[in-house]
């Protein structure tokens, strides 16, 4: 795209997500995601119902006249969304293509952990790292990471998630709050997502098109595989290619949600012919709960 259609995207999913996280995500999302524990703030004056294990007796005793130690939250957190790129995403059969709805999402959650002074980064990757965003703060930060990710061409077409992890668990030097953005077609990481799930928090949302689950009966057709670049022709009418392509897709998906269960990490379903907020809104109100 030219740099005026970027702009011009930009400004639209910033219009178009603004509302969901001005009204439902800024409270929900404070008390969801908590800071990394207590900071020491300032000293004050002993006051009548103080906790006395708070007092500090090396300003009292030089003031002779008991101060008390006063922490609050910290709050910084830093959020890192790894975004799936592979060529799978390219597919989708209503209105928009799955990474166009996995970078809407990307947006409402930037803009969540923005409005909450948190910082952001950015892992793009397919069967390599495409790109890496260091986390910052700022409108004008996020605002980078939506033109990231509308506007950036990868060179690799399959998927690593196994790899993204591993660099993302490499850059992450503090805990983290992990938001895998991804169709999930792809095995062997879960090995090293039980292990980064015991130091960062990691959330997986699952993009899914209802057409790639089940088979239309439509005769012989070929399906091409857009990572792969794979064809094969298949004949949708006979019934137990159909049955056996769902039983295929179902056994994936009970598989990665053992995965999940497994590594302690909570899953956000999206189907791009649905609206995505619902699952996301759903997700923090379960975790709230949680609390």
């Amino acid at each position: 795209m030219e740099t005026r259609d970027i702009l011009k995207k930009v400004r639209q999913i910033e219009i178009k997500t603004r509302g969901v996280v001005n009204q439902i995500f800024s409270g929900e999302y404070h008390s969801v995601f908590k800071g990394r524990g207590m900071e020491f703030s300032e000293v004050r004056e002993y006051q009548y119902g103080d906790d006395i294990r708070s007092i500090d007796w090396n300003v009292s005793a030089r003031f002779n006249h008991p101060f008390v130690k006063v922490f609050e939250e910290e709050r910084e957190l830093t959020v890192m969304l790894l975004a799936d790129f592979s060529s799978s995403g390219t597919f989708g059969s209503g209105t928009q293509f799955k990474n166009e709805i996995a970078a809407e999402i990307c947006a409402v959650l930037a803009f969540s952990a923005m409005k909450n002074n948190d910082k952001v980064g950015l892992i793009l990757f397919t069967d390599t790292i495409e790109k890496f965003v260091p986390p910052k703060k700022g409108r004008a930060h996020i605002l980078r990471i939506i033109r990231e990710l509308i506007s950036f061409e990868p060179s690799g077409t399959g998927t690593d998630i196994r790899q993204a992890l591993e660099y993302f668990n490499h850059v992450a030097k503090k805990r983290s709050i992990a938001f895998l953005v991804s169709d999930f077609i792809d095995s062997g990481y879960e090995r090293i997502l039980k292990i980064i799930s015991r130091k960062h928090d990691v959330i997986a949302v699952e993009i899914a098109d209802p057409r790639e689950e089940t088979l239309p009966r439509a005769g012989l057709i070929k399906l091409r595989d857009a990572e792969t670049g794979e064809e094969r022709w298949i004949d949708t009418s006979d019934r137990t290619v159909r049955e056996g392509f769902a039983r295929s897709v179902g056994a994936r998906r009970a598989e990665r949600r053992s995965a999940f269960v497994r590594s302690k990490v909570d899953a956000i379903p999206v189907r791009i012919d649905r609206p995505y907020i619902k699952p996301i809104v759903d997700f923090f109100r379960l975790r709230e709960r949680r609390l």
